[in-house]
């Protein structure tokens, strides 16, 4: 049988593969080599030789060592996220615009992709997009065509209104692209087009994420880190390179000091958990609300969730979790501004926000890192578009000269500007103390914002703390006074004061919705979420 001449294409594809076998080894195998197949090259099998070739299968020399490491490969964290033979990628055969310094079978085989791999899938059959430049290629640094295709994957997750996932490890830009025509680059498309994406973008950084790369994984909506990473806006070349001295990356924007500034969201041990971390976010954002007993027999210990010293600090994340459905509640930034703590979770099956404020730190009083932390949480909901749960326990927000310095009106306010424009459902739940503007501020300027404003039986509402109120309401009078005899005046005033603020008044007065049972809490909340129509 006469075997018929390969194809051009398919000739000059093994004339430029042969001369690397010995470097392929492993990578190359018999069902995909020219060489010993004995049968012709059609266009198919070239298509599926130079897939295998951006395979991980393709490079075992660099993927052992990157193990070795105890890291994980683009693509595996990628067939980790998305469920099996979903996943839909584009511009798997791009190459490094490097062609005038190298040869193209050199770049085909060690910078497959270009670095970013890219595509649609879905997650526990939700569609999404997923992104991820792959650090084996270039250290993950950001090409010229590599950012045309990072254009293009942001432009479709948009056009198909997709939430995106982004693990952004990488270099930055990279500056060996001879091809491509440039004098600044300043004209990349990707990082304008990732900033104004309007659905839910979540990056992960794992490793070192510098420059570009940091960008992208700022401006997403949430971060997700894990405990070895680096984050920051230039590494240790451009630090050198700008005469700011010599860092090792390790020394840069370590987790440690980003977890603390609110810069990282979530942090993690390894890339497995950010893994299963974004699996349980992307869970949040479908609308559809999953099946979950309301009363699920855990909601009496909230009889007991309180001190009896109403001036003694708890734990409310306890309250939050009892709240919410069993092992639904994802902490968002718990290291940074402690004194107020923001979560996703689901209550009733329903998708939510919670913030509460966190007596154990500043005694719940509400900082300017902590108004800043809500204001962002709050924005958060509005675009994810998830209804809000307060709980409130605050005396107020913090007072004094050093807390101005430190920009409080400016962030206070933003803090109300967020909960005032909230269009989400907002359900608010004074469990203790809901005193001053700070309160008001917990629950979107007013207590007649949040669609349903209820406090359980031991809380008290005011225009301040109470005993300040007092001394303050009191002070020409108190004055005038003996120490022992003003003391004891105060503490009278404080119990006639405390009567009058109790939730049962404030009932009385209209000023809240309801007083409930703590019991009620969860039933309460997802009684009014159900019926919002949002």
């Amino acid at each position: 049988m006469t075997v018929p001449p390969f194809e051009p294409a398919a000739l000059d594809f093994a004339a430029r593969v042969l001369p690397y076998s010995a470097r392929v080894g492993e990578r190359w195998n018999s069902e995909t080599d020219y060489q010993t197949s004995g049968e012709p090259v059609d266009g198919v099998a070239e298509v599926l030789a130079r897939r295998h070739l951006t395979t991980d299968a393709a490079r075992p020399a660099k993927v052992d060592a990157w193990h070795a490491k105890g890291r994980r490969t683009a693509r595996e964290n990628i067939a980790d996220l998305v469920d099996d033979g979903s996943f839909v990628e584009y511009g798997r055969f791009v190459t490094p615009a490097q062609e005038g310094a190298r040869d193209v079978m050199d770049l085909v085989l060690e910078a497959p992709a270009d670095g970013i791999i890219g595509g649609t899938a879905t997650v526990d059959g939700r569609p999404c997009a997923v992104f991820s430049y792959d650090y084996l290629v270039m250290a993950g640094t950001q090409g010229m065509r590599g950012h045309r295709k990072s254009d293009r994957l942001i432009e479709i997750a948009t056009r198909m209104n997709l939430p995106t996932v982004f693990f952004t490890e990488g270099g930055g830009g990279r500056p060996g692209d001879v091809d491509w025509p440039t004098v600044s680059a300043l004209d990349v498309g990707s990082f304008a087009l990732w900033a104004a994406m309007t659905t839910p973008r979540i990056a992960v950084v794992s490793g070192r994420c510098f420059a570009g790369n940091a960008v992208l994984a700022g401006s997403a909506d949430l971060r997700i880190a894990t405990v070895d990473a680096n984050l920051g806006m230039a590494g240790p070349a451009m630090i050198s390179g700008g005469g700011l001295g010599e860092f090792s990356p390790e020394e840069i924007g370590p987790v440690s000091d980003q977890e603390l500034n609110g810069v990282i969201d979530v942090v993690v041990d390894d890339e497995a958990d950010a893994v299963a971390v974004v699996t349980q976010i992307l869970g949040y954002l479908d609308g559809r609300a999953t099946a979950a007993d309301v009363d699920d027999g855990r909601q009496a210990s909230l009889r007991e969730a309180l001190p009896a010293n109403d001036r003694q600090a708890f734990d409310v994340c306890p309250v939050v979790e009892t709240i919410a459905d069993e092992d639904s509640v994802t902490w968002l930034r718990p290291a940074y501004a402690p004194e107020l703590v923001t979560a996703l979770a689901r209550v009733g099956g329903h998708a939510v926000g919670v913030l509460a404020n966190q007596s154990t730190h500043e005694a719940g009083a509400i900082t300017t890192d902590a108004s800043r932390k809500v204001a962002d949480f709050l924005d958060l909901c509005e675009r994810w578009r998830l209804p809000v749960v307060s709980l409130v326990d605050t005396p107020g927000f913090m007072v004094g000269p050093d807390v101005e310095r430190s920009g409080l009106v400016r962030e206070a306010a933003r803090m109300v500007n967020a909960g005032a424009r909230l269009t989400t459902p907002l359900v608010g739940i004074v469990l203790r103390r809901g005193y001053g503007l700070g309160a008001q501020a917990m629950l979107g300027g007013s207590t007649h914002r949040p669609l349903m404003t209820a406090a359980w039986p031991s809380a008290h509402l005011g225009p301040m703390g109470l005993e300040g109120a007092v001394r303050l309401g009191m002070a020409k009078q108190l004055a005038a006074m003996a120490p022992d005899e003003r003391e004891q005046v105060v503490a009278q005033a404080t119990a006639q004061m405390r009567d009058h603020a109790k939730a049962l008044n404030a009932a009385r007065y209209f000023e809240i919705d309801d007083v409930i049972d703590p019991v009620e809490t969860r039933a309460l909340i997802v009684a009014t979420i159900a019926r919002t129509g949002d």
